[in-house]
């Protein structure tokens, strides 16, 4: 990947570029104190978190491990330094070893199990379903199937997507009732909703709504099936909100089977602030068209001086979004990934499981509380939604931190519930407190 200063033939930086300020000529590493990483009370120590407070809602945007601030900060010293400098030499300029944006997309490939070179990266999962959705190649006649479940930005990503493609879009329930969720059920409802028209199939991984945790590899399968008998220009395209699952469930990403994927960095992998990013296969981004202009590709830029089309096909860097960033956030996703490798996420991932199950049991002995996460591990993940009779999930919510300074949330759709979520940042002692708070609700 040629830099910007390559871009920029006529650049008067040219002549300085042996001039580099001192804190620029090298990246910092981020570092930080050691810690004991087996140790879950010095996990929780890498968090500057209020003490007086259990946080039950770092999901919805995650506060930054000790490695993210420091890694975070030092990036901003240099910017503030030298912000012409630092940015040319991480960003545009330097040598390719000292390549930020490369760096980036290899810490999330190597966490996910995929290429760095199949990776664009975003501000966050809302931008990337867009640049999916708007990328893909509809046509007037084609159809997205979805489901009732998903949140608003997936069913808006794909209603924008298909007013602007003269295409249409459905939604189904993969579910009756929260008390008789199945696997195979949702599996075969998806299957049997396919028609000859659906290009495109978009589901989320993990349900914000309730908690739901969808089983990705069976409906990948069920779909290769249906792509078996279609020609490749009529196969049927997997699309993943995963951001809910990202940092909870098992890494191995690209070995479920979907086509595309977003997330954002900034919940459960605990990363900078609008950071987040779009993997999908090298097939999938030959045939996609990219939906604003791109920074991150030279072959675009000489494209455009030569006055002629980029050569297709297309690839993963042609759709990061360009122009200026919040450079010292980006730059800093590396350390939250090095952070869940440090811990290992198999153990984080039992970790979570085993905090949030505590808590659904919990709820689920109570006969004032209505639980809608499934209690089964392989249909649950990080959160638990509920209700408590003669409360609205507001009052509940409400109610926990004013009492309890329990901070949980509602769920943002048409039928909220209370919404709680444990993550490694919590503890079983606080798992019973707040089993205590809600039975006092009684």
């Amino acid at each position: 990947m040629l830099s910007r200063r390559g871009f920029l033939l006529t650049s008067t930086l040219a002549a300085g570029a042996g001039v580099v300020p001192t804190g620029v000529a090298a990246e910092k590493k981020p570092g930080g104190a050691p810690f004991d990483s087996k140790n879950w009370g010095a996990v929780r120590r890498q968090f500057d978190l209020d003490p007086n407070y259990i946080h039950l809602s770092l999901f919805f945007l995650s506060s930054h491990p000790r490695p993210v601030r420091e890694a975070i900060a030092a990036y901003r010293q240099q910017l503030e330094s030298n912000p012409l400098q630092t940015v040319e030499r991480l960003a545009f300029g330097g040598p390719p070893e000292e390549y930020v944006p490369a760096k980036v997309c290899n810490a999330i490939a190597s966490y996910i199990g995929g290429s760095a070179d199949d990776i664009a990266l975003t501000q966050n999962t809302t931008t990337g379903l867009a640049v999916i959705y708007q990328g893909l190649p509809l046509k007037p006649g084609d159809e997205i199937l979805t489901t009732t479940h998903d949140h608003f930005v997936h069913h808006e990503a794909i209603r924008l997507a298909a007013e602007r493609a003269g295409a249409t879009w459905r939604k189904i329930p993969l579910f009756d009732s929260y008390d008789s969720i199945s696997a195979d059920d949702m599996v075969e409802r998806l299957r049997k909703a396919i028609r000859p028209e659906t290009r495109v199939v978009g589901v989320t991984w993990v349900h914000s709504s309730s908690g739901l945790k969808l089983p990705l590899r069976r409906i990948a399968d069920a779909l290769a099936v249906v792509n078996r008998e279609r020609s490749p220009d009529r196969r049927v395209f997997f699309v993943v909100d995963g951001v809910h699952g990202l940092g909870v469930e098992s890494p191995d990403i690209v070995a479920m089977g979907m086509d595309a994927f977003s997330a954002g960095t900034h919940k459960w992998i605990f990363g900078p602030r609008g950071t987040g990013f779009v993997w999908a296969r090298p097939e999938v981004w030959s045939v996609m068209r990219p939906l604003m202009p791109s920074t991150s590709s030279a072959e675009l830029f000489f494209a455009w001086a030569g006055e002629k089309p980029p050569d297709m096909p297309a690839r993963a860097t042609w759709f990061s979004p360009g122009g200026f960033q919040a450079f010292e956030h980006y730059w800093a996703v590396p350390p939250a990934f090095e952070f869940h490798r440090a811990i290992g996420p198999a153990r984080i991932t039992e970790r979570i499981h085993e905090l949030n199950a505590q808590m659904r049991e919990g709820l689920a002995k109570m006969p004032h509380v209505t639980l809608y996460t499934p209690r089964s591990k392989e249909l649950s993940s990080g959160m638990v939604c509920f209700d408590v009779k003669g409360m609205s999930p507001q009052q509940v919510v409400q109610r926990l931190a004013e009492r309890n300074r329990v901070l949980a949330s509602t769920t943002p759709y048409a039928v909220p519930f209370a919404r709680v979520a444990f993550g490694i940042q919590n503890t079983t002692a606080e798992v019973e407190k707040t089993l205590a708070a809600i039975r006092s609700m009684a």
